[in-house]
């Protein structure tokens, strides 16, 4: 079992940069697969990026070539870099943990942390 704690988040002008993190517990954090969602108000949780426990990632269409995932095992550690970030990125951000290989569906992680608020805003 894995509890992650997120953190990073807040207040940021359109084009502008955050890293989040996510940080777990435990000794296997490095055999899980782990993902980024995140929630706008009124709308479903929806995929972020996801990185396998080797470290191959995957990303949605969204936020490709703005956004990088990347995990160091040796902090128990995920991050998000969001760069050129834009209204349309505010939410509230979820990182996820699941112990065999990458989904893009929410309903197949299996432990989640409480979430992070980025707001994108002038």
């Amino acid at each position: 079992q894995v509890q992650l704690v997120e953190s990073g988040g807040g207040l940021v002008q359109p084009g502008g940069s955050l890293r989040l993190s996510c940080t777990g517990s435990g000794r296997t954090f490095s055999a899980y697969a782990m993902a980024w969602f995140r929630q706008a108000p009124g709308k479903e949780r929806e995929f972020v990026a996801a990185i396998r426990s080797g470290g191959s990632t995957y990303s949605a269409d969204s936020v490709k070539g703005r956004f990088t995932i990347s995990r160091d095992n040796t902090k128990n550690t995920m991050y998000l870099q969001m760069n050129s970030l834009k209204p349309e990125d505010t939410a509230v951000y979820y990182c996820a943990a699941r112990n065999t290989g990458l989904s893009l569906s929410s309903r197949d992680y299996n432990y989640w942390g409480q979430g992070t608020q980025v707001t994108v805003s002038s």
